[in-house]
């Protein structure tokens, strides 16, 4: 299957930008008119994740949105909440017969947003049809949309193309003015003074992963300055929007190993990131950051909304040239990573 060419690209980036548009403007007046019992309620456990009543209302402005543009042509939808987990075709009766896939999550950061906690961020990306094989790596078109908290007056926006650079935009919302937001990653070739997370969000792995975290950070700096603090953790329970800081200069480095972990302990059908919450990691790479496997390989994974992700993300390339080494002997001497 081809690349998409400029005039597809172009259809489905304004596509996605309505959409995202929407979903943040209908989330802002829905967590403004009802308390937070509400939007936190649960609604249904799926295979993806758990669905709360904030979710929904997002999945449902998906829907009708496909349907309009399945009415124009068809395509394949993959979205957390929606059967089955590895897409539906749309506007044909066959997949094979779609030109692209598009992997969506509606609300990438949903704990956060529905107790009006954190931002959120809308993730949508589109690949050319590969069939059931296709992948992050073929992930073409990427689109994020912040969703903000009801006491925020700004909101930002990333999209990127494979082969341009990633741009930005941030969206006043008080009066609907947009200004351009620079898009500009770190260029520190160390953690000190910076952000720096290991992904430790839930119950389940958290000491493991919690030595792993200590282990990185220590030879990284050569020590611990016990008096000081000098590296940053920032557990943002939202892997696009970890992306999204990386990109702006905001994080340094983001290494999520849940998956690793959990199987290392035996652990079985855990909930860990899912290729939609890294579906736009070309918003960072084109950037210039570096986003791999943790074993430093090709971050790739199939578009379904079942497989667990574990990812590693370097403001740049120096970065990831210098740490990545220490993280992959990290992983290694825990068990993570296959000895060499």
């Amino acid at each position: 299957m081809n690349e998409l060419d400029d005039v597809g690209a172009e259809r489905w980036l304004q596509r996605l930008r309505v959409l995202q548009e929407a979903t943040r403007e209908a989330l802002r007046a829905r967590m403004a008119a009802q308390e937070l019992e509400a939007t936190s309620r649960v609604e249904r456990d799926e295979a993806g994740d758990t669905i709360f009543a904030i979710d929904v209302d997002a999945e449902a402005l998906l829907l009708r949105h496909a349907e309009r543009w399945a009415a124009e042509e068809p395509f394949v939808l993959i979205a957390e909440g929606l059967e089955p987990t590895s897409g539906r075709a749309l506007g044909c009766a066959r997949d094979a017969d779609a030109r692209v896939r598009v992997i969506v999550d509606p609300i990438d950061g949903t704990r956060g947003l529905m107790f009006d906690k954190r931002s959120a961020w809308s993730l949508a990306a589109v690949a050319p049809n590969r069939g059931p094989v296709t992948g992050l790596a073929d992930l073409e078109l990427a689109v994020m949309t912040e969703l903000p908290t009801t006491r925020q007056g700004l909101a930002d926006r990333l999209w990127a193309r494979r082969g341009s650079a990633t741009c930005g935009d941030r969206v006043d919302l008080r009066d609907g003015s947009v200004r351009p937001l620079p898009v500009r990653p770190s260029r520190a070739t160390g953690l000190r003074h910076g952000f720096a997370t290991v992904s430790n969000f839930f119950q389940g792995g958290k000491e493991l992963t919690a030595r792993i975290d200590e282990e990185i950070v220590r030879r990284a700096l050569g020590g611990w300055a016990a008096a000081k603090a000098e590296v940053y953790t920032d557990q943002y329970i939202c892997s696009g929007g970890q992306l999204a800081e990386l990109a702006l200069g905001r994080d340094r480095f983001v290494l999520d190993v849940r998956p690793l972990v959990h199987r290392h302990l035996g652990h079985h059908g855990t909930l860990g990131t899912r290729p939609y919450d890294v579906c736009t990691l070309l918003c960072a790479t084109a950037a210039g950051c570096v986003v791999t496997a943790p074993d430093g390989a090709t971050l790739d994974a199939p578009l379904d909304t079942t497989t667990n992700v574990a990812f590693a993300g370097y403001a740049n390339a120096a970065l990831a040239e210098t740490l990545g080494p220490i993280v992959r002997e990290v992983l290694r001497e825990n068990g993570l990573l296959p000895a060499q």
